[in-house]
């Protein structure tokens, strides 16, 4: 059976609380790379349900790509695939000038080893798995505010 540690994801289901409020950010489009087919579609199910457009993905190869033609307003992404380089992943993402902006959330397994490495590749936040999708979309909704308020300040400043 997939899902986190073998256990399956089922047993966290009944422990995901409401989603929390997504206005104004509920139009946003969030790229998911997990690859754990369940753990990919629990989360397209919750972030959908709190309004979000959601596209999932297998795995980080393309995903520099792929990001470059959805335009997703935010990403995130799983550091454990087998046979890819996560922190690449970002540095690439961060390194184009279409994807530069894009707000990344990185999932890790080992996140004691991972999350300053991640955040030195350019991840915006960076989770331990699991993770339940409410912890999820409460860093989506943060990142999408923190972006919002950022842009409203430069333009105040024309």
């Amino acid at each position: 059976m997939g899902g986190w540690h073998g256990g399956g994801i089922s047993r966290y289901v009944r422990f995901v609380p409401d989603p929390p409020p997504f206005t104004p950010d509920a139009s946003a489009v969030v790229l998911v790379i997990d690859h754990e087919r369940d753990v990919r579609a629990l989360y397209r199910e919750y972030l959908e349900f709190c309004g979000l457009h959601v596209i999932v993905a297998a795995d980080e190869r393309g995903i520099p790509t792929e990001a470059q033609v959805s335009g997703p307003d935010i990403i995130v992404l799983d550091l454990g695939v087998p046979g890819v380089d996560g922190f690449e992943t970002i540095r690439q993402l961060k390194a184009h000038p279409r994807t530069a902006d894009i707000p990344i959330i990185a999932l890790s397994g080992r996140p004691e080893e991972e999350t300053l490495r991640a955040r030195a590749a350019g991840a915006d936040a960076c989770l331990p798995r699991p993770c339940l999708p409410s912890q999820v979309a409460r860093a989506i909704r943060a990142l999408l505010i923190a972006q919002r308020s950022t842009l409203v300040s430069f333009d105040r400043e024309r």
